[in-house]
């Protein structure tokens, strides 16, 4: 069930993760959508690593913001030098 909560949480922070860091990126809404899911993923699997989270449990809101708009700036920069 947690994995589910990470998809949709994703979702909503991939959404404000373009919000936070505006401007054009290929591929638009979906691929800012799977950045934000990715986001929310690692943030949690660190998290967990970390001692942050328990296991299965899911990272928190802000952790998934920060973890999406990295995942976005890396995308971008390595989307532009391509």
């Amino acid at each position: 069930m947690w994995i589910i909560w990470m998809l949709l949480v994703g979702l909503i922070v991939g959404a404000l993760a373009k919000v936070v860091m505006p401007g054009k990126d290929p591929g638009g809404f979906f691929v800012t959508s799977l950045i934000g899911i990715a986001g929310a993923l690692i943030a949690g699997f660190l998290g967990q690593q970390m001692g942050f989270y328990l296991p299965n449990e899911p990272a928190g809101f802000f952790a998934s913001v920060v973890g999406a708009v990295i995942l976005l700036a890396v995308y971008r920069m390595v989307k532009g030098k391509a």
